[in-house]
């Protein structure tokens, strides 16, 4: 005798509606794979920033005659970068925060060297 199945009531769910791909939404998808590498982030942001941005300022302010607010900005986002790592923020934070700081000092080279 063959029994009656009942399908239960999430096969029949509605299907989600399309989302676009815009860049923040690609942004969160590939923070959000990265979650297991949060450390390797904090690492990369804390050494690149520490390589490459920190002696910014000396370089900008010595050939260029930039202001004084190029050290404050470099070394406050550098600290907030350490504070975001170590502080225990999510990985959409710290590369969000890694990836401001890329821009801002490109603008800034870009802003005193042209």
């Amino acid at each position: 005798m063959d029994t009656i199945k009942i399908q239960s009531s999430t096969q029949w769910a509605n299907e989600g509606a399309a989302r676009k791909s815009t860049l923040w939404n690609k942004f969160n998808a590939f923070a959000d794979g990265q979650k297991q590498n949060k450390t390797l982030w904090f690492f990369v942001a804390l050494i690149g920033q520490g390589v490459l941005f920190l002696p910014l300022p000396a370089l900008l302010m010595y050939y260029f005659n930039a202001p004084i607010i190029v050290l404050v900005i470099t070394l406050s986002l550098y600290f907030a970068n350490i504070i975001a790592g170590m502080g225990g923020s999510g990985i959409r934070t710290m590369m969000l925060l890694l990836s401001v700081s890329v821009l801002v000092h490109v603008i800034m080279l870009l802003a005193f060297i042209i």
